[in-house]
């Protein structure tokens, strides 16, 4: 759940004016400015330096926290000692050493990939793999078809999904093929300029002799760019968006595309749980990566930045490729997590779709009565959760999607920025009154990628891991509190901000308060969660 910025890609077709290109200004934020505090520090972080402080000389306790993602490079300079290592296991012996149906897993599991070393990295989006479902049934029917009440639900369901996936469609295509212009346009400049991508300069720009109208829109937009950064990474934002959308016409949308052969599972029988690997990095380790060091990378060793925690173990469960993730991986991941000592379990991503949402349901309540604590990001939308759905989610639903029931053990996660103004919500996170438990900080967080490098990144998915750190906090120095008792005191601990935020997801661009758009009103704190802690240990 990283947030793709699009209104670089409308300004570059030309659908905007340059001065759209404003939305994209990027300023800066003060370094690791999530664990920094707005009254010492002028910022909107958790307050993480200043809690430790509070902390000094007390005892904490060792935290497994799986991180529930696209895979981890556990390898890296700020995590490798920061890892949850399965003592049980004798690693590379072939052998499953402890018996628990997973052979070798030293530091997790990994649900997408088989015993060969094979694993899948793109998959299709749920909404495309809904439509091969119901498209061979559904596609010549008309309204006026006589229809059971359960195929017209089916049925409307899918013209809401085909309407949906065609608009998807529609701009993936849009997008790959001016991507892919404006790109080939950039390497033709590039390379008449003669110099290596970080040097290129305005002046650069200015002197090149454009010969067709593509180029001198590549130009415009390069040079406006450089207002906010430098070539070299405007160019490396044109590259990532051309493989976005790439991969969106490829493989997310593209019905022809399984991957799912790969993993060698009957992927009908929600109940296997024995398929997979010890791979717990797979081909793109981008993503967890970047969550694993916001929740764990090792704090005060002069390298890279802090993660939250200070005595946590990062267990890695793969189950998210380029794509959506799998109902049932989901469900076994959360299983496995729980089954090996996990007590917080961060997941940062969601779809707009459910194929066995019972599965979920079902290892969610696993994870509720073993005291496991699970916390989701929100998704980056800019929409209401409370009217539109993002899954998983902490509600329990019956076979005609009514609610029956909600989980105790889950917290729900938006994102916010480091100025406390009227932009405080972040420009693409999504929110509910109901469905959004807290805020926090998820805009320009810089943290760990492979290879033991480091990268900002905006996003609902670095909100999520930030508060699973706090928790992990509170669980490590406070080993008896339940996972309810957790979310207790962090949904009460927030920092509230007595001013309104812009909603940027509402066509009427209205303003609101943080407590009329969730649960808790406001801004995580691990400052005044340890206070509340305090009180509520202090009355046991």
């Amino acid at each position: 759940m990283i947030k793709f910025n699009k209104a670089l890609l409308y300004t570059a077709l030309g659908i905007l004016p340059l001065a759209a290109l404003s939305q994209t200004k990027k300023e800066s934020a003060p370094a690791n400015w999530f664990n920094l505090d707005y009254k010492t520090d002028g910022v909107m972080g958790i307050s993480t330096e200043k809690a430790y402080e509070l902390l000094k000389g007390r005892k904490s306790s060792p935290v497994i926290v799986a991180v529930l993602d696209g895979g981890v490079d556990i390898k890296h300079e700020d995590l490798k000692d920061v890892l949850w290592t399965n003592k049980k296991e004798i690693p590379g012996d072939g052998i499953d050493n402890d018996g628990n149906g997973y052979i070798d897993d030293v530091h997790g599991w990994n649900f997408i990939g088989n015993a060969n070393g094979e694993n899948v990295n793109q998959d299709n989006l749920e909404v495309t793999r809904l439509i091969k479902i119901y498209e061979p049934k559904y596609q010549s029917v008309l309204p006026s078809t006589p229809l059971s009440a359960a195929e017209r639900r089916e049925f409307v369901a899918y013209q809401k999904m085909v309407s949906d996936y065609t608009s998807k469609l529609d701009e993936a295509q849009f997008g790959q093929i001016n991507y892919s212009r404006l790109k080939e346009e950039l390497d033709v400049i590039v390379k008449a300029i003669g110099k290596d991508l970080k040097d290129v300069t305005k002046s650069d720009l200015d002197s090149f002799k454009t010969t067709n109208d593509r180029q001198k829109m590549a130009v415009r937009i390069a040079k406006k760019e450089l207002d906010n950064g430098n070539f070299e990474k405007f160019y490396k934002d044109i590259l990532d968006a051309d493989e976005y959308f790439t991969g969106q016409t490829e493989y997310h949308l593209n019905k022809e595309f399984d991957p799912r052969p790969i993993v060698g599972d009957n992927y009908e029988d929600a109940s296997q749980r024995n398929y997979g690997n010890n791979d717990v990095k797979g081909p793109d380790a981008d993503h967890g990566t970047h969550v694993a060091g916001i929740i764990a990378a090792k704090r005060n060793n002069d390298l890279g930045i802090n993660g939250v925690a200070d005595n946590v173990q990062i267990m890695t469960v793969r189950l998210v490729p380029n794509g959506d993730e799998r109902d049932k991986d989901v469900a076994n991941g959360i299983r496995y997590a729980v089954e090996n000592g996990a007590k917080i379990i961060n997941m940062s991503f969601g779809k707009g779709y459910a194929y066995n949402k019972k599965a979920v349901d079902e290892a969610v309540k696993f994870a509720e009565e073993h005291d496991v604590l699970l916390i989701h990001a929100a998704g980056n939308d800019a929409e209401d959760n409370d009217v539109v759905k993002n899954y998983p989610m902490k509600y329990y639903t019956d076979s005609l999607d009514a609610i029956i029931g909600e989980a105790k053990n889950w917290i729900t996660v938006g994102a916010t920025g480091w100025k406390q103004d009227a932009d405080l919500l972040a420009e693409f996170s999504n929110y509910g009154y109901k469905s959004v438990d807290v805020f926090a900080p998820g805009v320009k967080i810089n943290s760990t990628l492979p290879e033991s490098t480091y990268k900002e990144q905006d996003g609902t998915s670095m909100a999520s891991p930030v508060v699973a750190g706090l928790a992990a906090v509170l669980k490590s120095y406070y080993p008896k509190l339940t996972a309810s008792e957790i979310k207790e005191i962090i949904l009460k601990s927030v920092v509230k901000v007595d001013q309104k935020v812009k909603v940027k997801g509402d066509a009427s661009n209205r303003k609101v308060y943080l407590d009329e758009i969730s649960v808790s009103g406001g801004v995580v704190n691990l400052y005044n969660a340890i206070v509340e802690a305090d009180k509520m240990i202090s009355k046991k």
